[in-house]
């Protein structure tokens, strides 16, 4: 077995496994010391094939359970966590450390990516009036820093670094020396095909020394796949995040298209390539981690748009104009809130302690309840004056039944911050409310056709 397979948290989790068929007392020590042979020999196959300790234990003792009933009992049992333990993955704190510094250089290079889509503005160069020499260099506002990532993670040797470089700047002579007739075939089909080429070089600079390898490139084949994937999923976050900010924002009278179609578009759109590739890197096709990931990236970014809607309301003094459309997007935002809390609390180690994450969760639903707060009044002023209907009280009563979730929620997760309160409450709490969505459900079917007359 190697030495990695070795870690104490490796041992831990066979000596957890052990006692749990010695608890069974329906094996014997040496049919149990045997089934651990086979255990430690997949574990050691496992890790060599490339798995960490984690994943190598839950996929060795998952086959194991195929040889014996009670060792599959335990698989069973204990297998929901392993997306949990996939998230943050339980290694040395020098791995941590790693890790969190290639976040860190991972999110400075988005925010590269971002700052470059901008730069030809600088040069009075606009997306729309100037298309084509966007179209043809779009590549290079995003892919050298791909490849510089993977440059500076695979520890890529200075010569092959030197050729990554060069390509770069011959490439990006040659789509914009050439004299191409405006929106002419040739000019279209270089800003279509150059993506492709360079792309290539990505890949080089991802396979590192292992390029020349079938293995290596296939590596980088299912790397490409998995980053297609992250992508339209973070693309369809952003997309809804968009939608929000531009409905709540013009709720007050305040128009957000052009910063979305300048600068949240096409800077959201560049620095989710690096976001998406390191997020693949990370979670190694671990597709149970989907959620959770996105739960930490989407976090922040609808902490802070709730935060600006809150400044911007308070700074104009501007009442929400609050019609159809706006009470169903404040539901729908409440709805997105409450899924964020759900996926964050589903992915979190409950014996763990309180974390930054913690904190931006909890900044994240009151945000929320202050803005909903804000929204009902407008609500309650707007029924006073105009009367009730369907419409509007079936969305409000999806207001209140959410709002009352999140509002003890954030009670509960106040109590934790501040070591009054456990984390197991707090699961408890959302699991228990989920039959109150059903039963507001089934009033809205029942009741609301007759109480307003089947209109």
């Amino acid at each position: 077995m190697t030495q990695e397979s070795r870690s104490p948290s490796l041992e831990d989790k066979i000596d957890q496994w052990r006692s749990y068929l010695r608890r069974r007392q329906a094996i014997h020590p040496v049919d149990i010391a045997e089934l651990e042979d086979h255990l430690r020999e997949q574990i050691a196959r496992l890790v060599g094939a490339g798995l960490d300790n984690d994943e190598a234990f839950l996929v060795a003792v998952k086959r194991i359970g195929d040889l014996d009933s009670l060792s599959r009992e335990y698989a069973i049992e204990h297998s929901e966590r392993l997306w949990k333990q996939l998230v943050v993955p339980t290694e040395s704190e020098q791995s941590r450390g790693r890790a969190s510094k290639e976040a860190i250089i991972a999110v400075l290079l988005a925010v590269g990516a971002a700052v470059l889509i901008k730069a030809p503005a600088l040069f009075g160069l606009q997306p729309a009036d100037d298309a084509d020499i966007y179209a043809r260099n779009l590549s290079f506002f995003v892919l050298p820093l791909l490849a510089g990532y993977f440059v500076w993670k695979r520890r890529v040797q200075a010569r092959a670094v030197r050729w990554f470089a060069a390509t770069f700047i011959v490439a990006a002579a040659l789509a914009n020396m050439y004299p191409f007739e405006a929106n002419g075939h040739t000019e279209v089909l270089t800003a279509l095909h150059l993506p492709i080429a360079l792309w290539l070089v990505v890949g080089m600079a991802y396979a590192g020394s292992r390029w020349h390898d079938v293995a290596g490139r296939m590596d980088f084949v299912r790397f490409s796949g998995e980053l297609f994937i992250y992508y339209v999923l973070i693309a369809l976050g952003g997309g809804v995040l968009t939608m929000f900010m531009t409905l709540v924002f013009g709720a007050i009278g305040l128009s957000m298209d052009d910063f979305a179609a300048t600068w949240l578009l096409p800077c959201g759109a560049a620095g989710a390539v690096i976001i998406a590739s390191w997020l693949v890197e990370a979670k190694q096709s671990v597709i149970e981690n989907m959620a959770p990931v996105l739960t930490r990236l989407f976090t922040p970014l609808f902490a802070a748009l709730l935060l600006a809607f809150l400044g911007a309301l308070l700074w104009t003094g501007r009442p929400i104009d609050i019609g159809r459309d706006v009470l169903i997007a404040f539901d729908l935002l409440l709805v997105v809130v409450l899924g964020l809390l759900l996926y964050s609390i589903s992915a979190r180690d409950p014996q763990s302690p309180p974390d930054a994450r913690d904190v931006l969760q909890v900044v994240l639903v009151l945000s929320a309840l202050l803005a909903n707060g804000a929204a009902l009044w407008a609500i309650a002023a707007r029924i006073s004056e105009f009367g009730f209907s369907p419409n509007k009280v079936a969305a409000l009563g999806e207001n209140v039944v959410l709002l009352v979730n999140l509002a003890w929620s954030a009670v509960l997760y106040i109590r934790f911050l501040r070591g009054r309160g456990t984390f197991a409450s707090l699961e408890k709490w959302q699991t228990s409310y989920l039959p109150v969505y059903a039963a507001w459900a089934a009033l809205v079917v029942v009741v609301f056709p007759p109480l307003f007359g089947y209109v």
